[in-house]
C-alpha cells in the first residue's frame, strides 16, 4: 500500500483503538480484579470479534445493518443489555480479600467470552469499519488484499490499546489498594459501563 495513506491511516485507526469504549473500560476493570497478564489474554476475545467485524466488512456484508432497523436494533438490545448486566455484577462485587482469590475467580476463556460478546454485541462498531477502513481502500487495487492489510494493522494497533489500558487498571489496583477504594473503583467502572450501555441503546445507524 501508499505509505502516505499509512502515514494517515496509522494515527487515525490508534485513536480509534485508544477511544474509551466499552471494551477498554472492561480491560481496566479486569486488569484491576484479575491481573495485566489474564486481563490482556482475556482482550482476545475482542480481537476474534472485531477480526469477523473486518471480515464481514471486507465483503459487504454490513450493508444489511444499514437497511435492517430490525436485525441494528436487536443487535443493539442484546449487546446494552450484556452492558447492563457486567456493570450490575461490577457495582454489587465484593473487594477481594487477596489477591489469589481475584485471579482464582475468573478463567482466561471466561474474561476473553466477556470481551467477545460486549464487542460482538455494539452494532456501532461494525458500522465503524464500513465507514472507517473503505477510507484508506484504493478501488483501482486489490481491494480485498488491502482490507487483509488495513485490518491486520487495526488489530496489532488494538494489541497495544489492550496493553495500555489493562496497564491503567493496574495503576487504579494499586492507587485504589484499600477494600473501601476497591468498592470505589468498582462502581466507578460499573457506572461508566452503564453510561456506555446508554449511549448504546440511544445510537442510531448511520
Amino acid at each position: 500500500m501508499d505509505l502516505t495513506t499509512l502515514a494517515v491511516f496509522i494515527p487515525a485507526c490508534f485513536a480509534l483503538n485508544m477511544a474509551p469504549g466499552p471494551n477498554n473500560l472492561l480491560s481496566i476493570s479486569n486488569a484491576s480484579r484479575y491481573g495485566f497478564v489474564r486481563a490482556c489474554s482475556g482482550g482476545l476475545g475482542r480481537l476474534l470479534a472485531f477480526a469477523i467485524m473486518i471480515a464481514l466488512a471486507a465483503v459487504g456484508l454490513t450493508a444489511v445493518l444499514h437497511t435492517s432497523e430490525l436485525l441494528f436494533l436487536g443487535i443493539k438490545l442484546v449487546g446494552a443489555g450484556y452492558l447492563f448486566y457486567l456493570a450490575v455484577q461490577l457495582w454489587r462485587a465484593q473487594p477481594e480479600a487477596g489477591s489469589e482469590a481475584a485471579v482464582a475467580s475468573m478463567s482466561r476463556a471466561g474474561l476473553a467470552r466477556q470481551e467477545f460478546l460486549v464487542a460482538i454485541g455494539n452494532p456501532k462498531a461494525i458500522l465503524l469499519f464500513t465507514a472507517f477502513l473503505p477510507q484508506f481502500v484504493d478501488r483501482t487495487g486489490t481491494v480485498a488484499q488491502q482490507f487483509a492489510v488495513l485490518g491486520g494493522l487495526f488489530l496489532a494497533l488494538e494489541c497495544i490499546a489492550i496493553g495500555l489500558y489493562c496497564y491503567m487498571g493496574i495503576y487504579a489496583r494499586r492507587l485504589f489498594a484499600r477494600p473501601s477504594g476497591k468498592r470505589l473503583f468498582n462502581r466507578l467502572c460499573a457506572g461508566l459501563l452503564a453510561s456506555a450501555a446508554s449511549f448504546l441503546l440511544v445510537a442510531r445507524r448511520s
